[in-house]
């Protein structure tokens, strides 16, 4: 039991380590996806500042190998130079041998001129190389040109000639070889730059065209994503679509519903219950006047009661009425607006403006209760919480369409009343409207009050 237990608690981190292993990849994964653009164009600026320091320290090399070159160049010549003045002034100094004359001694010291400026470039030139052997040599060839220039055209120029034309040919040869070498290193540069050219070229190519596929993958996977998304949002519209049908179908049933049970239970309390009521108070009716001569007392207390079934007769009458209005069944919708202002305005102290139609119309059962339910609903706000004095219904109608315009002067409805969705008798009042394929609107009047307006078409275009 032991080592089952070891050996488990061992095991056991595997699955865990694989979770980790797949987030931490999962993870990094993402962060290509977000990163991949910054990183690829930081690589390419960084490749590109590369090939650029690359090309600029290749043409600063090949600019310093071509300088070294033209320098060994003018050395070169700087060199045949001075040999020629050399071969001048040896000739001068046997001519004036020979036969001496002034012509023959202006034409060597020009040409002892001529050897002393090209020597002090010389000896500049070597100096600036740094070639401790070309400068020996160069200065062993300079000390015998001082000599002989010194000693004029005593000096014997036969004993010195092999020793210079020697030495020269050695500098020229040094420094023709020192000019190709900077010439063939200029030529490797060249090539080794252009080479770096042509790969940093092609590798930032190469990049870029990952780039962009990695960025055409991204698109369109963002693409089939937006589609998906498309494609599920308008699946949504259509079950938002078909679930309100079904909801305002089922308000519209539940309120025909609600309509049809109040109906059978407004004729129920009609015949049964006033019918007992109106039973009872004829035989209270009766006894009390049997007694009203014989038992004053009891003639008293029937009185009461007659008094209290009028009172329920009454009552019976106010239920049946707002549960069924018996005089918008029988007379119409505007007589119902009519005697519902006037019996909630005797209530309420209000003064009225009603602006309806002077005959009766005929708008479907429907429809006539909705409005009727909305201006029944809109005296009763108005009457709770308004504080109106004055209150104004409108009813106006043509071929298609019937409107209904309540307006208070109260102290008008509250915005934040508007968007409340627990506000059952605003909602009651939309839904019956809407469910009829109507339109309400509910707002407040300046400077103060409420307005309520209703379209509705004469004939009901919702279907269930």
């Amino acid at each position: 039991m032991t080592s089952s237990l070891h050996d488990g608690s061992k095991a056991a981190p595997a699955p865990s380590f694989a979770r980790h292993a797949a987030r931490l990849n999962a993870r990094i994964n993402g962060w290509m996806r977000r990163w991949s653009w910054a990183v690829a164009m930081t690589v390419a600026i960084v490749i590109t500042v590369g090939g650029l320091v690359i090309l600029e320290s290749g043409r600063m090399r090949i600019a310093a190998e071509y300088e070294t070159a033209l320098e060994a160049k003018g050395a070169t010549t700087l060199l045949t130079a001075l040999n020629g003045d050399i071969a001048s002034l040896t000739a001068d100094e046997r001519a004036f041998h020979s036969a001496p004359d002034a012509a023959t001694l202006v034409d060597y010291n020009a040409a002892a001129a001529r050897i002393r400026n090209s020597v002090a470039l010389l000896d500049a030139y070597y100096r600036r190389k740094a070639d401790d052997t070309a400068l020996t040599s160069f200065r062993q060839l300079s000390t015998i040109l001082d000599a002989r220039i010194n000693a004029g055209l005593n000096a014997q120029a036969a004993s010195t000639s092999d020793t210079l034309d020697t030495t020269l040919a050695l500098l020229r040869l040094n420094e023709e070889n020192r000019a190709q070498s900077a010439l063939d290193a200029s030529r490797a540069d060249q090539r080794i730059s252009t080479f770096c050219v042509g790969a940093l070229c092609a590798l930032n190519i190469v990049l870029f065209l990952l780039l962009f596929r990695n960025l055409g993958i991204q698109l369109d996977k963002q693409d089939r994503v937006q589609q998906k998304l498309i494609t599920q949002q308008e699946e949504l519209d259509q079950l938002v679509f078909e679930r309100t049908r079904q909801l305002e179908a089922l308000a519209w049933h539940l309120q025909s519903v609600s309509e049809n049970e109040k109906t059978e239970l407004a004729r129920e309390l009609h015949d049964e219950l006033g019918s007992i009521l109106t039973a009872s108070k004829m035989d209270v009716a009766w006894v009390n006047n049997k007694l009203k001569s014989v038992e004053p007392a009891m003639a008293e207390k029937l009185g009461r009661a007659l008094v209290n079934l009028d009172q329920g007769i009454a009552l019976k009458r106010r239920i049946i009425e707002d549960m069924r209005p018996t005089v918008l069944a029988n007379f119409g919708l505007v007589t119902a607006l009519r005697t519902l202002a006037d019996e909630t305005a005797q209530r309420t102290g209000w003064t009225l403006d009603l602006a309806l139609p002077e005959d009766d119309i005929k708008l479907g059962e429907e429809v006539e209760i909705a409005l009727f339910r909305v201006a029944q609903e809109s005296l009763t706000n108005a009457a709770k919480y308004a504080r109106a004095t004055r209150v104004s219904i409108a009813l106006a109608l043509d071929d298609e369409r019937v409107s209904m315009h309540v307006a208070d002067d109260g102290v008008g409805i509250r915005p934040e009343d508007l968007l409340r969705t627990h506000t059952h008798g605003l909602l009651g009042m939309r839904q019956r409207v809407s469910a009829r394929g109507g339109r309400i609107e509910i707002e407040r009047r300046e400077p103060h009050g409420t307005d309520i307006r209703v379209t509705m078409p004469r004939v009901r275009n919702f279907t269930a």
